[in-house]
Protein backbone atom coordinates (compact mmCIF):
# COMPACT_ATOMS: atom_id res chain seq x y z
CA UNK A 1 0.00 0.00 0.00
CA UNK A 2 2.98 2.59 0.45
CA UNK A 3 3.72 4.89 -1.94
CA UNK A 4 6.56 7.73 -2.81
CA UNK A 5 3.85 10.26 -2.53
CA UNK A 6 0.92 10.29 -0.11
CA UNK A 7 -2.52 10.53 -1.90
CA UNK A 8 -4.36 13.54 -0.49
CA UNK A 9 -8.14 12.34 0.28
CA UNK A 10 -8.27 16.16 1.29
CA UNK A 11 -10.74 18.76 -0.24
CA UNK A 12 -8.00 21.11 -1.42
CA UNK A 13 -4.84 21.51 -1.75
CA UNK A 14 -5.69 17.96 -3.28
CA UNK A 15 -3.61 15.26 -5.01
CA UNK A 16 -2.71 16.51 -8.85
CA UNK A 17 -1.41 14.89 -11.90
CA UNK A 18 1.86 14.76 -12.82
CA UNK A 19 1.60 16.81 -16.21
CA UNK A 20 -0.37 20.00 -13.59
CA UNK A 21 3.17 19.84 -11.83
CA UNK A 22 5.33 19.98 -14.73
CA UNK A 23 4.14 23.34 -15.83
CA UNK A 24 5.36 24.70 -12.43
CA UNK A 25 8.54 24.32 -14.14
CA UNK A 26 8.68 27.04 -16.09
CA UNK A 27 9.49 30.50 -14.94
CA UNK A 28 6.78 33.38 -16.17
CA UNK A 29 7.63 37.24 -16.52
CA UNK A 30 4.29 38.79 -15.15
CA UNK A 31 4.52 41.10 -17.95
CA UNK A 32 5.31 38.74 -20.72
CA UNK A 33 2.43 38.37 -23.65
CA UNK A 34 2.65 34.73 -23.70
CA UNK A 35 1.44 34.76 -19.67
CA UNK A 36 -0.99 37.00 -20.69
CA UNK A 37 -2.33 34.92 -23.05
CA UNK A 38 -2.44 32.11 -19.92
CA UNK A 39 -4.51 34.20 -18.13
CA UNK A 40 -6.69 35.16 -20.89
CA UNK A 41 -7.54 31.62 -22.10
CA UNK A 42 -7.84 30.09 -18.85
CA UNK A 43 -10.44 33.13 -17.77
CA UNK A 44 -12.27 31.83 -21.03
CA UNK A 45 -12.21 28.02 -20.27
CA UNK A 46 -13.74 28.75 -16.67
CA UNK A 47 -16.45 30.91 -18.27
CA UNK A 48 -17.20 27.84 -20.63
CA UNK A 49 -17.49 25.65 -17.94
CA UNK A 50 -20.89 27.78 -16.70
CA UNK A 51 -21.97 28.79 -20.05
CA UNK A 52 -21.79 32.13 -19.13
CA UNK A 53 -19.44 34.23 -21.50
CA UNK A 54 -21.89 36.69 -22.61
CA UNK A 55 -23.36 37.12 -19.02
CA UNK A 56 -20.32 37.05 -16.95
CA UNK A 57 -16.84 38.46 -16.56
CA UNK A 58 -14.13 36.18 -14.83
CA UNK A 59 -11.70 37.71 -12.34
CA UNK A 60 -8.86 35.85 -11.29
CA UNK A 61 -7.24 36.77 -7.64
CA UNK A 62 -4.06 36.24 -6.31
CA UNK A 63 -4.54 33.99 -2.68
CA UNK A 64 -6.55 30.99 -1.43
CA UNK A 65 -10.36 30.67 -2.34
CA UNK A 66 -11.13 33.03 0.86
CA UNK A 67 -9.60 35.65 -0.70
CA UNK A 68 -11.64 35.30 -3.35
CA UNK A 69 -14.73 35.18 -1.58
CA UNK A 70 -13.76 38.17 0.59
CA UNK A 71 -13.36 40.34 -2.27
CA UNK A 72 -16.67 39.10 -3.67
CA UNK A 73 -18.17 40.45 -0.76
CA UNK A 74 -16.35 43.50 -0.42
CA UNK A 75 -16.87 44.33 -4.14
CA UNK A 76 -20.16 43.93 -5.28
CA UNK A 77 -22.29 44.67 -1.16
CA UNK A 78 -22.63 48.06 -0.97
CA UNK A 79 -21.16 49.75 1.82
CA UNK A 80 -25.19 49.85 3.12
CA UNK A 81 -26.43 46.45 1.52
CA UNK A 82 -27.58 43.64 3.91
CA UNK A 83 -26.59 40.33 2.82
CA UNK A 84 -28.80 36.91 3.94
CA UNK A 85 -25.51 34.56 4.62
CA UNK A 86 -26.97 30.91 4.92
CA UNK A 87 -25.20 28.52 6.92
CA UNK A 88 -25.39 25.19 7.79
CA UNK A 89 -21.38 25.04 8.45
CA UNK A 90 -18.27 26.28 9.08
CA UNK A 91 -17.40 27.66 5.68
CA UNK A 92 -21.21 29.65 5.89
CA UNK A 93 -20.22 30.47 8.93
CA UNK A 94 -16.97 32.53 7.35
CA UNK A 95 -18.83 33.92 4.93
CA UNK A 96 -21.10 35.91 8.05
CA UNK A 97 -17.43 36.54 9.61
CA UNK A 98 -16.49 38.19 6.77
CA UNK A 99 -19.71 40.46 6.16
CA UNK A 100 -18.81 41.48 9.98
CA UNK A 101 -14.89 42.05 9.10
CA UNK A 102 -15.93 44.19 6.24
CA UNK A 103 -18.53 46.26 7.90
CA UNK A 104 -21.38 45.05 5.99
CA UNK A 105 -24.98 44.43 7.75
CA UNK A 106 -26.07 41.18 7.91
CA UNK A 107 -28.85 38.82 9.15
CA UNK A 108 -28.48 34.94 8.71
CA UNK A 109 -30.33 31.97 8.34
CA UNK A 110 -28.52 28.75 10.38
CA UNK A 111 -29.65 24.94 9.95
CA UNK A 112 -28.25 21.99 11.48
CA UNK A 113 -25.30 20.73 9.75
CA UNK A 114 -26.38 17.61 8.07
CA UNK A 115 -29.83 19.25 7.40
CA UNK A 116 -30.23 21.33 3.71
CA UNK A 117 -30.76 24.96 3.42
CA UNK A 118 -34.69 25.71 2.50
CA UNK A 119 -35.40 27.65 -0.22
CA UNK A 120 -39.11 28.32 1.51
CA UNK A 121 -37.48 29.73 4.39
CA UNK A 122 -35.05 31.74 2.59
CA UNK A 123 -38.79 33.07 0.41
CA UNK A 124 -39.92 33.78 4.18
CA UNK A 125 -36.99 35.71 5.02
CA UNK A 126 -36.68 37.63 2.01
CA UNK A 127 -40.27 38.49 2.35
CA UNK A 128 -39.84 39.63 5.53
CA UNK A 129 -37.19 41.92 5.50
CA UNK A 130 -37.16 44.29 2.84
CA UNK A 131 -33.58 45.98 3.59
CA UNK A 132 -31.71 42.60 2.40
CA UNK A 133 -29.97 43.14 -1.12
CA UNK A 134 -27.89 39.66 -1.34
CA UNK A 135 -27.95 36.28 -0.32
CA UNK A 136 -24.85 34.06 0.79
CA UNK A 137 -25.11 31.00 0.11
CA UNK A 138 -22.41 27.96 0.18
CA UNK A 139 -22.89 25.22 -2.68
CA UNK A 140 -21.23 22.44 -1.13
CA UNK A 141 -20.54 22.80 2.66
CA UNK A 142 -17.04 21.62 2.84
CA UNK A 143 -16.91 21.23 6.48
CA UNK A 144 -19.22 18.35 5.96
CA UNK A 145 -19.70 17.24 1.93
CA UNK A 146 -23.66 18.86 2.40
CA UNK A 147 -24.94 19.67 -1.21
CA UNK A 148 -27.24 22.54 -0.89
CA UNK A 149 -30.34 22.93 -3.25
CA UNK A 150 -28.65 26.04 -5.67
CA UNK A 151 -31.17 25.98 -8.28
CA UNK A 152 -34.31 26.27 -6.08
CA UNK A 153 -32.50 28.38 -3.88
CA UNK A 154 -31.21 30.84 -6.98
CA UNK A 155 -35.06 31.27 -8.16
CA UNK A 156 -36.65 32.47 -5.08
CA UNK A 157 -33.74 35.12 -4.91
CA UNK A 158 -34.28 36.36 -8.12
CA UNK A 159 -37.73 36.10 -7.57
CA UNK A 160 -37.41 38.72 -4.97
CA UNK A 161 -35.31 40.64 -6.93
CA UNK A 162 -32.27 40.16 -4.93
CA UNK A 163 -28.68 39.57 -6.11
CA UNK A 164 -26.86 35.70 -5.11
CA UNK A 165 -23.57 35.07 -4.23
CA UNK A 166 -22.39 31.79 -4.61
CA UNK A 167 -19.01 30.02 -3.20
CA UNK A 168 -18.83 27.34 -4.96
CA UNK A 169 -15.28 26.69 -3.73
CA UNK A 170 -16.11 22.71 -3.28
CA UNK A 171 -18.37 22.20 -6.39
CA UNK A 172 -17.14 24.33 -9.30
CA UNK A 173 -16.21 21.68 -12.31
CA UNK A 174 -17.77 19.12 -10.69
CA UNK A 175 -21.33 19.21 -10.02
CA UNK A 176 -23.23 21.40 -12.91
CA UNK A 177 -24.16 24.98 -12.87
CA UNK A 178 -25.26 26.81 -15.83
CA UNK A 179 -25.21 30.76 -15.58
CA UNK A 180 -28.63 30.71 -18.30
CA UNK A 181 -30.59 28.79 -15.70
CA UNK A 182 -29.26 29.30 -12.38
CA UNK A 183 -29.42 33.43 -11.96
CA UNK A 184 -26.52 34.39 -9.43
CA UNK A 185 -24.47 37.86 -9.16
CA UNK A 186 -21.17 35.75 -8.39
CA UNK A 187 -19.66 32.44 -8.50
CA UNK A 188 -16.68 32.08 -6.33
CA UNK A 189 -14.27 28.88 -6.94
CA UNK A 190 -10.54 28.46 -6.89
CA UNK A 191 -7.62 26.78 -8.47
CA UNK A 192 -6.72 24.01 -6.17
CA UNK A 193 -10.11 21.76 -5.92
CA UNK A 194 -12.06 20.35 -8.67
CA UNK A 195 -10.07 21.56 -11.63
CA UNK A 196 -7.31 20.20 -9.62
CA UNK A 197 -4.70 22.82 -10.16
CA UNK A 198 -2.32 23.59 -7.13
CA UNK A 199 -3.85 26.21 -4.81
CA UNK A 200 -2.64 29.71 -4.88
CA UNK A 201 -5.44 31.63 -7.38
CA UNK A 202 -9.41 32.16 -6.78
CA UNK A 203 -11.37 33.49 -9.21
CA UNK A 204 -14.90 35.02 -9.35
CA UNK A 205 -17.63 34.47 -12.41
CA UNK A 206 -19.02 37.58 -12.01
CA UNK A 207 -22.02 39.11 -13.42
CA UNK A 208 -21.24 41.80 -15.84
CA UNK A 209 -24.12 44.06 -15.34
CA UNK A 210 -23.22 44.20 -11.07
CA UNK A 211 -19.20 44.30 -11.77
CA UNK A 212 -19.85 47.40 -14.22
CA UNK A 213 -21.91 49.70 -10.91
CA UNK A 214 -19.26 48.12 -7.91
CA UNK A 215 -16.54 50.94 -8.67
CA UNK A 216 -16.24 52.29 -5.18
CA UNK A 217 -17.91 49.46 -3.20
CA UNK A 218 -14.71 48.19 -1.97
CA UNK A 219 -12.54 49.27 1.04
CA UNK A 220 -9.39 47.46 -0.05
CA UNK A 221 -7.35 48.04 -2.47
CA UNK A 222 -5.96 44.33 -3.23
CA UNK A 223 -9.34 42.94 -3.15
CA UNK A 224 -11.41 45.05 -5.81
CA UNK A 225 -12.34 43.11 -8.15
CA UNK A 226 -13.58 46.24 -10.18
CA UNK A 227 -10.45 47.55 -10.07
CA UNK A 228 -8.86 44.29 -11.11
CA UNK A 229 -11.16 43.59 -14.21
CA UNK A 230 -10.65 47.13 -15.50
CA UNK A 231 -6.66 46.95 -15.40
CA UNK A 232 -7.21 43.42 -17.28
CA UNK A 233 -9.36 44.36 -19.33
CA UNK A 234 -6.81 47.41 -20.13
CA UNK A 235 -3.68 46.21 -20.66
CA UNK A 236 -4.30 42.63 -20.65
CA UNK A 237 -2.03 42.24 -17.24
CA UNK A 238 -2.64 41.28 -13.33
CA UNK A 239 -2.70 44.62 -11.30
CA UNK A 240 -0.14 42.87 -8.91
CA UNK A 241 2.30 40.03 -8.88
CA UNK A 242 0.67 37.17 -10.49
CA UNK A 243 1.15 33.52 -9.18
CA UNK A 244 2.33 32.88 -12.59
CA UNK A 245 3.74 29.38 -11.42
CA UNK A 246 -0.02 28.14 -10.32
CA UNK A 247 -1.44 30.37 -13.52
CA UNK A 248 0.68 27.49 -15.67
CA UNK A 249 -0.36 24.94 -13.24
CA UNK A 250 -4.37 25.61 -13.87
CA UNK A 251 -3.99 26.32 -17.38
CA UNK A 252 -2.47 22.42 -17.96
CA UNK A 253 -4.89 21.17 -15.09
CA UNK A 254 -7.98 22.78 -17.57
CA UNK A 255 -6.51 21.13 -20.97
CA UNK A 256 -6.60 17.62 -19.10
CA UNK A 257 -10.37 18.27 -17.79
CA UNK A 258 -11.13 19.03 -21.48
CA UNK A 259 -9.13 15.61 -22.63
CA UNK A 260 -11.21 13.88 -19.78
CA UNK A 261 -14.40 15.13 -20.79
CA UNK A 262 -15.20 17.94 -19.25
CA UNK A 263 -17.97 18.70 -16.75
CA UNK A 264 -19.32 15.51 -17.20
CA UNK A 265 -16.60 13.05 -16.68
CA UNK A 266 -15.21 14.87 -13.93
CA UNK A 267 -18.41 14.30 -12.41
CA UNK A 268 -18.81 10.73 -12.92
CA UNK A 269 -15.13 9.84 -11.79
CA UNK A 270 -16.06 11.85 -8.42
CA UNK A 271 -19.35 9.92 -7.88
CA UNK A 272 -17.32 6.49 -9.20
CA UNK A 273 -14.78 7.52 -6.12
CA UNK A 274 -17.81 8.34 -3.81
CA UNK A 275 -19.51 5.58 -4.73
CA UNK A 276 -16.09 2.98 -3.73
CA UNK A 277 -15.57 4.66 -0.41
CA UNK A 278 -19.03 4.68 0.87
CA UNK A 279 -19.46 1.53 0.08
CA UNK A 280 -16.18 -0.03 1.26
CA UNK A 281 -16.88 1.84 4.55
CA UNK A 282 -19.66 0.46 5.18
CA UNK A 283 -18.43 -3.07 4.82
CA UNK A 284 -16.09 -2.25 7.98
CA UNK A 285 -18.86 -0.57 9.80
CA UNK A 286 -18.12 3.35 9.61
CA UNK A 287 -21.05 4.83 9.09
CA UNK A 288 -21.57 8.65 6.87
CA UNK A 289 -22.77 11.94 8.67
CA UNK A 290 -25.26 12.49 6.03
CA UNK A 291 -27.99 11.32 4.67
CA UNK A 292 -27.57 10.14 0.98
CA UNK A 293 -30.15 12.64 -0.75
CA UNK A 294 -27.56 15.61 0.64
CA UNK A 295 -24.09 14.11 -0.20
CA UNK A 296 -22.58 15.45 -2.79
CA UNK A 297 -19.50 13.51 -4.40
CA UNK A 298 -16.81 15.48 -3.11
CA UNK A 299 -15.78 15.13 0.71
CA UNK A 300 -17.43 12.20 3.45
CA UNK A 301 -17.89 12.98 6.48
CA UNK A 302 -17.43 9.86 9.02
CA UNK A 303 -18.99 8.84 12.57
CA UNK A 304 -15.57 8.41 14.37
CA UNK A 305 -15.12 5.09 15.96
CA UNK A 306 -17.10 4.96 19.48
CA UNK A 307 -13.90 2.43 20.69
CA UNK A 308 -12.00 4.21 23.49
CA UNK A 309 -8.43 3.00 21.90
CA UNK A 310 -9.76 5.10 18.85
CA UNK A 311 -7.68 8.61 18.60
CA UNK A 312 -7.59 10.47 15.37
CA UNK A 313 -4.05 11.56 15.42
CA UNK A 314 -2.38 8.31 15.59
CA UNK A 315 -4.93 7.22 13.44
CA UNK A 316 -4.27 9.65 11.17
CA UNK A 317 -0.63 8.84 11.05
CA UNK A 318 -0.45 4.86 10.87
CA UNK A 319 -3.06 5.77 7.72
CA UNK A 320 -0.64 8.07 5.94
CA UNK A 321 2.47 6.03 6.30
CA UNK A 322 0.24 3.89 4.31
CA UNK A 323 0.14 6.52 1.33
CA UNK A 324 -3.09 7.85 2.27
CA UNK A 325 -3.94 11.52 4.14
CA UNK A 326 -6.97 12.35 5.64
CA UNK A 327 -9.09 14.96 6.89
CA UNK A 328 -9.95 15.72 10.23
CA UNK A 329 -13.67 16.55 11.09
CA UNK A 330 -15.16 19.81 11.15
CA UNK A 331 -18.17 19.62 13.73
CA UNK A 332 -18.94 20.99 16.91
CA UNK A 333 -21.00 18.34 18.45
CA UNK A 334 -20.18 15.18 17.05
CA UNK A 335 -16.54 13.46 17.03
CA UNK A 336 -15.69 12.74 12.76
CA UNK A 337 -13.52 12.84 10.41
CA UNK A 338 -13.18 13.38 6.37
CA UNK A 339 -12.63 11.62 3.16
CA UNK A 340 -12.25 13.27 -0.24
CA UNK A 341 -13.52 12.19 -3.03
CA UNK A 342 -11.67 14.87 -5.77
CA UNK A 343 -8.69 15.02 -6.81
CA UNK A 344 -6.39 12.92 -9.79
CA UNK A 345 -7.60 9.59 -8.37
CA UNK A 346 -10.09 6.88 -9.30
CA UNK A 347 -11.97 4.39 -7.84
CA UNK A 348 -8.62 1.92 -7.12
CA UNK A 349 -7.04 4.41 -5.18
CA UNK A 350 -10.36 4.48 -3.02
CA UNK A 351 -10.29 0.92 -2.67
CA UNK A 352 -6.49 0.97 -1.26
CA UNK A 353 -7.64 4.05 0.62
CA UNK A 354 -10.14 2.06 2.02
CA UNK A 355 -8.04 -1.00 2.70
CA UNK A 356 -5.58 1.08 4.18
CA UNK A 357 -8.18 2.26 6.90
CA UNK A 358 -9.51 -0.71 7.38
CA UNK A 359 -6.18 -1.90 8.03
CA UNK A 360 -5.15 0.72 10.48
CA UNK A 361 -8.32 -0.21 12.70
CA UNK A 362 -7.23 -3.33 12.92
CA UNK A 363 -3.87 -2.63 13.99
CA UNK A 364 -5.31 -0.20 16.69
CA UNK A 365 -7.29 -3.10 17.88
CA UNK A 366 -10.46 -0.99 17.68
CA UNK A 367 -13.15 -3.15 17.28
CA UNK A 368 -15.94 -0.63 18.59
CA UNK A 369 -16.91 1.24 15.27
Amino acid sequence: MNTVEPILLTPGPLTTSRRTRQAMMVDWGSWDERFNQLTASLCEQLLGIINGATSHHCVPLQGSGTFAVEAAIGTLVPRDGKVLVLINGAYGKRLAKICNVLGRSFSTLETAENEAISAAEVDHLLQADAHITHVALIHCETSTGLLNPLADIAHVVAQHGKRLIIDAMSSFGALPIDARQVPFDALIAASGKCLEGVPGMGFVLVRKASLATAAGNSNSLAMDLFDQHSYMAKTGQWRFTPPTHVVAALHEALLQYDEEGGLPARHQRYVNNCRVLLDGMANIGLRSFLPAAIQAPIIVTFHAPKDPRYRFKEFYERVKAKGFILYPGKLTQVETFRVGCIGHLNQTDMQAAVAAIAHTLKELEVHDI
